[in-house]
This record gives structure tokens, C-alpha cells and sequence, in this order.
């Protein structure tokens, strides 16, 4: 089972390196972007009897390790809710 997990900043708190890579951007001419905050994405393949268990597993995993609590909100993609990606070059 395939389980991806999205690691943001929780709102309010500094993302030093969003703010470098948005003054970057605009250096480089895209003086659009307005706002830009910088994540993490953490796939995940564990063996689970059902859906429900792997998403309380890697809940576990989030709580424990994969995120700060503290400062992160983290959100849990099952492989059902995964669009394919496309790499581009």
C-alpha cells in the first residue's frame, strides 16, 4: 500500500527558506508570486490489511517522527488519491 504524506509549516510560523526561494524568484524575474512556502512530501510503502489501518500506522509515524506537531501540520494521501505525476524537464 502506497501512502504519501505532505509536511507544511503550520500557519504563522516563519518559513525562512519559503521567503529565500520567493526573494530568489522574484530576483529572476517573477515578481508575481506573492506568497511562498516551502514543504515536504514523504512517500511511504508499508504492508497493511486495510486502508484504514495503513493511514493510522502512518499517522503513528507522523506523530512520532515524520512531522513536529509542534510546528508542522501534515496531511495523509492514500494511493487511491494519488494523481500520477509527470516528471518534467
Amino acid at each position: 500500500m502506497k501512502v504519501r504524506v505532505l509536511v507544511r509549516l503550520k500557519p504563522g510560523i516563519l518559513d525562512v527558506q519559503g521567503a529565500a526561494v520567493k526573494r530568489a524568484l522574484a530576483g529572476l524575474g517573477f515578481a508575481e508570486v506573492t506568497d511562498l512556502r516551502v514543504g515536504k512530501v514523504i512517500d511511504v510503502e508499508l504492508g497493511a490489511a486495510t486502508a484504514e489501518d495503513g493511514r493510522a500506522r502512518v499517522g503513528e509515524m507522523c506523530q512520532r517522527l515524520l512531522a513536529n506537531p509542534v510546528l508542522e501540520d501534515y496531511t495523509i494521501e492514500m494511493a487511491d488519491d494519488l494523481a500520477p505525476r509527470r516528471a518534467v524537464r
